[in-house]
């Protein structure tokens, strides 16, 4: 092995040390290992950087902006809901989400169903209390689970037939082919999961810091006219469910219910009172059916849409103080809606327009996103600050956001596109559409993943120009010169191993024609070790690094590199098991 090879492998040494004993952020410490490769003159920056204008990474990048789209149009999140229901059951919740995934993932590229969920799965943890570290994990292993199981759930089965075909073998794969060892895996995939993801996946985040807020606001709402909710119990209707949000109680017809029963039905007028944390009271502004019980709401001069929750906090100085909201005429003044206010901690009982504001008042308003830069430096308030995601979902677009993902899968499908071109027209079309404004795709474009994958993909090129995983790979198939189940064993693991190192389309590439070869020194057939190039390139559950899908996940979900270890390395043993026996038996050798 040559000395730039050995280098390489040094650096991948230490970036894995830094990952494993550091709490430096995974970008930085992958592209310092890239930097330390281009400034030492091992490879060449075109070599180094061609992560950069990777095609997988750019797609990555689009498919951000695309669930950005159907997070903004509420599409996402209906799904979500009616797939897990409202469950708090940790073990239940990550059953519901695996086995759609899994199905879906089998037909479409696993990358644009994982970067569709993860916003709205964020958003189901925060309100059900459960960290997200709990269902994140089981997301991505389920896509890639699920991808082995045809021939175009994922890249790396259509690049090991093409390369088949090139090989001039008569003999391709069929497109359900690889579900005769993809589905035992993946159903052993989802027990294993099922059984030992609640216990070995960590709790990571903020899942229950978020809920530790000192301010509690009292919001009064109303169930609007032919609301879906008027008929419901409070329980059906979802409005005992959010965290850290109590209904005090309900106003009907000049009459007061406290102590509200679960079971009590909502009527059409009905108003609620709310005391709760502003994200829950953020939660409550998305359910449909109810509206703040305020009318100055629909009096304000911009589109609801165009509007987003501040919270602003009163000096001694503010022209208000001493006075209501209704007598200073609040929301004239100020084109800004108050629609709660908090004050010490203690609940004010009084209508939102009968409230006396005081120096120290927290407002919780609705406004047009320039009141943060009209007041951020005015002596009226101490502090306003936006709140994020606040604004409502933009229902009415969702059909439209929908018909963009439909499109963009069916063009892939089809042969019309590549998922390159598929993804970056369904991002045009969703900004275009105005499902996601450009500011909301540019802030949801999770940059650090980007690099990531970016830094890794020069990374593992350097690993490939230097010679270094040529070397790897044939150190370990050395090793089973003298029986073909051994030589498949091996395939398995250089393939396994490449591929957590680099990516896996370029370990399937790489070990391709070394296993092929291998098998006509044997005199046995290719299709053997062709499958379990196939089953050990996705089988990526160890690292987060050698998947993307792991990625995509690793920051949401607060994950340390050694997680994906803990609960992905006796994952890796079940599929590599399961491969080596029973491929053998199917496709004998």
């Amino acid at each position: 092995m040559t000395i730039a090879a050995w280098s390489v492998l040094c650096v991948i040494v230490l970036c894995l040390v830094f990952l494993l004993s550091t709490n430096l952020s995974i970008d930085i410490i992958f592209l310092s290992g890239l930097t330390v490769l281009i400034v030492a003159n091992i490879v060449t920056p075109t070599e180094a950087l061609v992560g950069f204008s990777n095609q997988g990474m750019l797609t990555v990048g689009a498919l951000y902006i695309v669930a950005a789209g159907l997070k903004e149009t509420g599409g996402i999140h209906l799904i979500v809901d009616t797939i897990i229901g409202r469950s708090k059951n940790i073990r239940r919740a990550q059953m519901r989400i695996m086995g759609p995934v899994m199905v879906v993932s089998a037909f479409l590229n696993n990358t644009p169903v994982v970067a569709s969920f993860i916003p709205a799965l964020e958003d189901w943890a925060r309100k059900n209390r459960i960290p997200a570290s709990k269902i994140l994990i089981p997301l991505s292993y389920a896509a890639i689970l699920g991808g082995t199981c045809t021939l175009i759930g994922t890249s790396t089965n259509l690049i090991v037939n093409g390369l088949l075909i090139a090989e001039g073998s008569t003999q391709a794969l069929g497109i359900f082919e690889p579900a005769l060892i993809g589905v035992p895996c993946a159903i052993a995939g989802f027990i294993y999961l099922s059984v030992f993801g609640r216990k070995l996946l960590p709790i990571r985040g903020s899942g229950y810091d978020k809920f530790k807020d000192p301010r509690e606001y009292t919001i009064e709402m109303i169930v609007d006219d032919r609301s879906p909710l008027a008929g419901q119990t409070i329980e059906e209707a979802g409005l005992r469910h959010l965290p850290e949000l109590f209904l005090v109680e309900v106003y009907r017809n000049d009459q007061i219910i406290a102590a509200v029963d679960p079971d009590e039905r909502l009527q059409e007028r009905d108003r609620l009172i709310f005391t709760g944390i502003v994200s829950s009271i953020v939660d409550l502004q998305q359910i449909k059916g109810i509206s703040p019980a305020t009318d100055q709401v629909f009096k304000l001069d911009s589109k609801r849409r165009e509007r987003l929750l501040i919270e602003a906090v009163i000096s001694p100085t503010h022209p208000c103080n001493g006075e209501t909201i209704k007598e200073v005429g609040f929301r004239n003044r100020y084109d800004a809606v108050v629609l709660a206010v908090a004050r010490n901690g203690e609940r004010i009982k009084e209508k939102i327009g009968d409230i006396k504001l005081k120096p120290g008042d927290t407002l919780l308003l609705e406004a047009h996103q320039n009141f943060v830069e009209r007041y951020k430096n005015s002596n009226q308030y101490y502090l306003i600050s936006s709140i994020a995601d606040s604004r409502p979902p933009n229902v009415e677009k969702s059909a439209i956001a929908w018909t963009i993902l439909g499109g963009m899968i069916a063009s892939v499908a089809i042969g019309w596109l590549n998922m390159f071109q598929a993804s970056f027209l369904a991002a045009g079309m969703m900004i275009l559409t105005r499902c996601c404004e450009p500011s909301v795709a540019k802030d949801n474009i999770d940059w650090s993943v980007l690099l990531v994958i970016a830094a890794s993909l020069g990374i593992g090129n350097a690993m490939k120009v230097t010679g270094a995983a040529g070397e790897i790979a044939m150190s370990i198939l050395q090793f089973a010169e003298s029986s073909p189940y051994l030589a498949l064993a091996a395939t398995y693991l250089a393939t396994w191993i490449l591929t957590e190192m680099i990516t896996n389309n370029a370990a399937a590439v790489l070990i391709f024609p070394i296993a092929i070869s291998i098998a006509a020194s044997f005199g046995v057939s290719y299709m053997p070790f062709v499958i379990v190039i196939i089953m050990a390139a996705s089988a990526s559950f160890s690292t987060p690094i050698g998947y993307q899908t792991n990625l995509m996940v690793y920051g949401p979900g607060g994950y340390r590199f050694t997680d994906f270890t803990k609960i992905g390395l006796p994952l890796n043993l079940i599929v590599a098991t399961i491969t080596i026996t029973l491929v053998p038996k199917i496709w004998p050798l």
